[in-house]
């Protein structure tokens, strides 16, 4: 009997497991998204409400650092710096849809989440974005629509951002800068399709 009970918890597990979630088809337009993503949005608002970052720059975070994978992973180190190498280790620890480095993500846990959050589950990871975004405003005074600036605190993190470590890295400022389009864009047609 005990037996039982425990084989069908592991297929139920592999099975929960099995299904991975796939990035929408059409990720330039914030309406086909939820259009296909339902729970997105109600996600996207929850997290928009809780912690008063806007949705479009939460969005826009998403798919400049995971394109709306679910398991998006940093690339490996390779051998000889030109050979890729499956067994090197990753450049660094983030995973999921907000790349959220494993530190980080346990302090959010830790402080918000709950033991279950997953980096790969959207709507603990658009969470995560909104407590992290909330942080660096409250902590560096940046405005919440400020989607350049947050981008720059999440990627240098809010210590790197007071040291304006960013400003040896033009390449990740014209990304922020991305961002922003971004997420002006994502606000633009979100406006549209929720008048609809």
């Amino acid at each position: 009997m005990l037996l039982n009970k425990i084989f069908k918890c592991i297929l139920i597990i592999g099975l929960v497991g099995g299904c991975k979630t796939q990035p929408p088809k059409i990720t330039h337009n914030i309406c086909d998204i939820f259009n296909e993503k339902k729970s997105w949005q109600k996600a996207a608002l929850k997290s928009q409400k809780r912690w008063g970052i806007p949705l479009e720059v939460s969005m826009a975070f998403i798919y400049h650092e995971s394109r709306f994978n679910a398991e998006a992973k940093p690339e490996r180190e390779k051998f000889l710096w030109i050979i890729p190498c499956p067994i090197c280790k990753r450049k660094s620890t983030s995973y999921g849809y907000s790349q959220a480095i494993d530190a980080t993500w346990e302090r959010y846990v830790d402080e918000e989440g709950w033991w279950l959050s997953e980096r790969s589950d959207f709507e603990d990871a658009i969470d995560f974005i909104g407590w992290y975004n909330h942080k660096s405003s409250k902590t560096l005074g940046i405005p919440k629509s400020n989607a350049k600036a947050l981008y720059l605190a999440y990627h240098e993190g809010q210590n790197g951002y007071r040291k304006k470590s960013y400003n040896k890295k033009p390449w990740l400022i014209r990304v922020a800068d991305e961002v922003q389009r971004r997420a002006n864009k994502y606000k633009k047609q979100f406006i549209k399709c929720s008048k609809n």
